[in-house]
C-alpha cells in the first residue's frame, strides 16, 4: 500500500505544537506540561492535538524520535568532513530548527535527547580522530579525548542557543573550530 503524504496544514498543525510545548518548557518541567496548554498556545482545539498525539509524553517523544532521525542522517554525512566544516553545518542545522534546539537544551527538558545528541557529536569525533591516528574507534584514550571534545562543542552551542542566537553562525563556528584545533593539537603532541 502507498505511504499516504502528510498534508500541510497537518505538518503546520504539528510544528505549531512543537513549538508550543518548547515554549512551555521553557517556563516549567514536562511533568507539568497539560495538553489545555500546548493546545491554547498552539492555537489549536484539545480535540486536534488529540487526533495527532495521545498525550504530552507522546508529543515529546515524536519529537525525539524525530529530531534524533535527522540528526543521525546528518552525523553520518559528516563523518567524513573536517571538524570546521562539520561545525559550519551543524551550526546551520541548529539555526535552521531553532525552536527544537531551544527545546533540546532548556533546563525542563528530559536530559535524555541532549545526551543522545552528545552521543552523536561524540560518535562523529571518534570517527575523524580514529582516521586521523589511525587508532581503533573504540580506543579508550580516544573515547575519554572525544567525550571531552564532544561536550565543550555541546557546552558552545548550548551558549549560542540560550543566547537567543544573537552571536552569527560564523561566530560561533569560528569559536568552535579554534578549540577544537587547539585540543586536537593537544592530543597529537601526546601521541
Amino acid at each position: 500500500m502507498p505511504e499516504k503524504k502528510t498534508d500541510r496544514r497537518t505538518l503546520k498543525t504539528k510544528k505549531a505544537l512543537v513549538d508550543a510545548l518548547a515554549v512551555l518548557l521553557t517556563e516549567k518541567e514536562l511533568s507539568k506540561v497539560t495538553v489545555q496548554e500546548i493546545a491554547d498556545k498552539a492555537d489549536i482545539s484539545r480535540v486536534t492535538f488529540y487526533k495527532h498525539y495521545l498525550d504530552v509524553y507522546d508529543l515529546y517523544d515524536n519529537i525525539e524520535k524525530d529530531v534524533l532521525l535527522e540528526l543521525g542522517i546528518l552525523m553520518l554525512k559528516l563523518q567524513e568532513l573536517p571538524s570546521q566544516d562539520v561545525f559550519s553545518y551543524l551550526t546551520d542545522y541548529i539555526n535552521e530548527n531553532r525552536t527544537i534546539f531551544k527545546l533540546i537544551f532548556c533546563s525542563n527538558s528530559s536530559e535524555k535527547l541532549k545526551n543522545k545528541f552528545n552521543k552523536l557529536i561524540e560518535g562523529v569525533f571518534r570517527q575523524i580522530q580514529s582516521e586521523k591516528q589511525n587508532v581503533a574507534i573504540h580506543d579508550i584514550q580516544l573515547e575519554y579525548q572525544n567525550c571531552y571534545r564532544s561536550q565543550g562543542c555541546i557546552a558552545v552551542l548550548a551558549k549560542w542557543v540560550f543566547n537567543d542566537f544573537s552571536e552569527s553562525k560564523d561566530f560561533v563556528v569560528k569559536i568552535l573550530s579554534d578549540l577544537d584545533f587547539n585540543t586536537e593539537n593537544l592530543i597529537m603532541k601526546k601521541k
